[in-house]
């Protein structure tokens, strides 16, 4: 039985989030088409010596910003598992940080999920897929997808998951500012506060199932389809208080990408390019002191061994 296993755990794109309406829970009943993108941190889990009576999790961070306590995701998703499984004892958890924090791009999310996959493999639980995605269900809507990655269509809260085919050829072009980082609840909180589901702009246009029918499609012009059918409800609320973000998008619009929008609760904003020549051309183009951006691929799972 090994004693280390290292994991590589993708960001989230949002090609698509509508809110469809309020839950009495808090939540929000969502309509989400999510992609994985190969910008990932790397998660190393590792077995401790088990004393009686301690079953120790530390987790560490090569980014100072990211707490490391037991509101930490990957904190959480290791006591869940030592919970539920008395056998699994003392971890370390490193996680060395790529993806932004406040970016709209799940890099809690996907860390939690490593550590859900990790732990199956390290004690040889021989969980399914789907019993890891009920585990990482009670810990936060996205995460689910973060356990199976690639393409995917997300309803309910965004834990209930429908498999699309895999979008393996779309290049993205990923912009999030420095200084601005969004909290996902207040993002929803306000949409909910500020009644913006009773102005819904895509309620009665199945705009959902046209994009699910452009990644069916497939083919080479798939992106051209999914570009132009990009949404965020939430955009409604968050371009209104960050202008800088709202610059931005429009910023990525000018260069002829085939589509631009927020990723979930921002900060990021990401564009659709052509191809990789393209997207490091508008990447080259928008670049500034003030914002990190990364050029991408899709992806067709989201956890892997590194």
């Amino acid at each position: 039985m090994i004693s280390h296993i290292s994991l590589k755990a993708a960001a989230k794109v949002n090609l698509y989030l509508e809110i469809t309406g309020n839950r009495p829970d808090g939540y929000h009943d969502l309509v989400m088409v999510l992609q994985s993108i190969d910008l990932c941190d790397r998660v190393d889990i590792r077995k401790t010596i088990r004393k009686i009576g301690t079953d120790k999790i530390q987790v560490t961070c090569t980014n100072p910003e990211v707490p490391c306590d037991r509101t930490n995701l990957a904190y959480k998703a290791a006591a869940l598992m030592q919970s539920a499984y008395p056998e699994i004892g003392g971890l370390e958890i490193a996680i060395d940080k790529q993806i932004p924090m406040g970016a709209g791009l799940a890099g809690g999310s996907a860390n939690a999920a490593a550590v859900l996959v990790g732990i199956d493999r390290l004690w040889e639980l021989g969980l399914t897929q789907s019993q890891l995605c009920d585990f990482a269900a009670q810990l936060g809507s996205d995460i689910p997808f973060c356990v199976t990655g690639g393409t995917a269509l997300a309803t309910g809260r965004g834990e209930i998951l429908s498999p699309l085919p895999d979008l393996t050829d779309l290049v993205l072009v990923i912009c999030k500012p420095r200084q601005i980082a969004i909290a996902t609840a207040w993002a929803y909180q306000t949409f909910r506060s500020q009644n913006l589901l009773a102005t819904s702009k895509v309620k009665e246009q199945n705009l959902s199932s046209q994009m699910v029918t452009a990644i069916a499609s497939g083919g080479e012009s798939a992106p051209n389809k999914i570009g132009r059918l990009l949404y965020n409800d939430l955009e409604r609320v968050v371009l209104p208080e960050y202008p800088a973000i709202a610059d931005l998008k429009n910023k990525l619009l000018d260069q002829e990408c085939l589509g631009a929008m927020m990723s979930g609760s921002g900060s990021t904003v990401f564009a659709i390019a052509a191809d990789l020549d393209r997207a490091h051309q508008i990447a080259e183009a928008v670049k500034t002191d003030a914002l990190d951006v990364w050029v991408t691929k899709s992806l067709s799972s989201s956890i892997f061994e590194a």
